[in-house]
């Protein structure tokens, strides 16, 4: 059973939420046959990987801006990596390494990492008359 979180709490957690650093998980990947290391994102980049997921026009390139940006190990971001792949632009780079599905849970993987869609639980409590 859990605890209900007080002001006592917070007030004794302090330095440690404020000093949080940013979590990271390291994934297999089956189609290459080896582990990739993602981080977890910031607020503003979380929210707006969730935008473009809603807008009907950019809903398609989410995933991949989200595998792009927060996949650290391999850096995705290196240029001499982009030009031997032959990337157009910088985010070819994921759909060329990565299938299409594991694209999506990359990216839903990064995302639970900042606590969406996991972290929370609804606590059911019987009333008894």
């Amino acid at each position: 059973m859990s605890k209900k979180l007080t002001i006592a709490d917070l007030l004794s957690q302090k330095e440690q939420l404020k000093k949080r650093k940013k979590r990271t998980m390291t994934l297999y990947i089956e189609s290459v046959d080896a582990e990739i290391i993602i981080e977890e994102p910031s607020r503003a980049f979380a929210m707006e990987a969730l935008e473009m997921a809603q807008d009907d026009k950019r809903s398609d390139q989410a995933d991949t801006h989200v595998v792009y940006h927060c996949v650290v190990e391999p850096n995705l971001k290196d240029k001499e990596l982009q030009k031997q792949f032959g990337c157009v632009e910088p985010t070819d780079i994921v759909d060329i390494i990565f299938r299409p599905g594991e694209v999506s849970t990359i990216s839903r993987q990064v995302l639970e990492l900042a606590g969406y869609g996991q972290g929370v639980q609804k606590v059911d409590r019987e009333i008894k008359n």
